[in-house]
């Protein structure tokens, strides 16, 4: 198999909606999605997708920023590879194609949130040599 890696066109956001519903068990509409991704393309955001031959088959958003311990970082988020291409090596592939890529924006680091109950993607980004640095927390309002 042949993957591509790039950085998906603005205009063309809505196409990763689908993958987006399955990682999050298809609890947030697709309208609701997609007004939220066209805000998103309107901020420091990009976003990283996989292609086999047509089929698109995984998506990584971007959030790129400046923080005052690590200075310039990317945020690597919803991160989401079709089951059929998971346990082959892809995930690692776009992980390095998204550190050589960011790299050239000049970031220095790369930071994500992970769900608590997804032991599989801790286990993959504790090879990949990430730490543990703290807790994510949320309020709702």
């Amino acid at each position: 198999m042949s993957f591509q890696f790039k950085i998906l066109e603005k205009s063309q956001i809505n196409d990763v909606v689908p993958l987006v519903q399955k990682l999050n068990e298809f609890k947030l509409s697709e309208a609701l999605l997609k007004e939220r991704f066209a805000e998103m393309v309107a901020q420091n955001y990009e976003c990283a997708v996989i292609y086999d031959n047509e089929k698109l088959v995984g998506v990584s958003g971007l959030w790129f920023c400046t923080r005052h311990y690590v200075g310039k970082t990317v945020e690597i988020d919803h991160v989401y590879i079709e089951d059929d291409y998971r346990g082959k090596g892809l995930g690692k592939q776009f992980l390095d194609w998204i550190y050589t890529y960011v790299k050239t924006k000049g970031c220095t680091t790369v930071e994500l949130n992970t769900y608590v109950q997804n032991y599989p993607s801790h286990k993959f980004y504790y090879n990949e040599g990430f730490e543990i640095l703290g807790y994510h927390f949320l309020k709702k309002f």
